[in-house]
């Protein structure tokens, strides 16, 4: 479903991505964890066509992404759950959820409504459609970021960080909703966390990324139990307890 070769990231004289080699297959779930700074975030809006590769390849169901049709890879297979929510504040949380679907996909705005009242009860929140974002908290403007994004209907869900804005009281009633989610098969996700216990829940597969390259990958039961990597030995024992 996802597949990088040879991806280098610059900006400027700064190389964030040093030569990523990647395959996501349809329906796992992958978690990235690594330092700040890591390069973990640039990775994952390569995947969304939100930055391009200095050099290299990415392509999204064997489409490569390129200026060109970056716009209809991003609207047809990807969507995105970000750090910030990044909800329009002036519209309610519905005019928020059915603008995509009907702006991009052309989807009827009857067909918009029903679709985002079926992912904001998926979330918890239908009673809150009418609501602006700036009346509601953190957690559940995330929530709606990630119903936002289901009503899109795209098969590859990527989630940078999506509980590092939160309160800490706030943290795991969005990973429960991420981890109803990562029980169906249809969906590919690729998510950037610093929660170690919600990785070993949810991933297939977790990928350790230190100075823009992949150290370390495997199982979860690997990964945390048994890590190879000296680096990796070293980062796990620092934040988990």
């Amino acid at each position: 479903m996802i597949r990088l070769e040879d991806v280098h990231k610059k900006f400027g004289d700064n190389e964030v991505l040093k030569g990523i080699n990647l395959h996501v297959k349809e329906g796992e779930k992958v978690v990235i964890i690594g330092p700040s700074g890591s390069g973990k975030s640039t990775l994952v809006r390569l995947m969304n066509c939100l930055e391009e590769p200095t050099s290299g390849r990415v392509f999204i169901h064997t489409h490569e992404l390129t200026k060109k049709n970056r716009a209809f890879i991003n609207k047809m297979h990807s969507a995105m759950v970000f750090q910030q929510f990044n909800l329009y504040p002036n519209m309610t949380v519905l005019d928020n959820l059915i603008l995509a679907p009907t702006k991009l996909k052309k989807v009827s705005k009857d067909e918009a409504i029903e679709t985002a009242m079926t992912y904001l009860k998926r979330v918890g929140l239908e009673d809150k459609a009418g609501a602006y974002p700036q009346n509601l908290s953190g957690g559940q403007q995330q929530r709606i970021a990630i119903a936002r994004a289901l009503t899109m209907k795209n098969r590859v869900i990527l989630f940078d960080e999506p509980t590092s804005a939160l309160d800490p009281e706030m943290v795991q009633e969005v990973l429960d909703v991420i981890i109803n989610l990562s029980h169906e098969k249809n969906f590919t996700m690729v998510i950037v966390t610093h929660e170690m216990g919600f990785a070993k829940q949810v991933a297939d597969r977790v990928l350790f990324v230190d100075d823009g390259i992949i150290l370390e990958e495997g199982t979860p039961e690997h990964f945390f139990e048994n890590p190879q990597n000296e680096r990796t030995k070293e980062f796990l024992s620092k934040i988990i307890r």
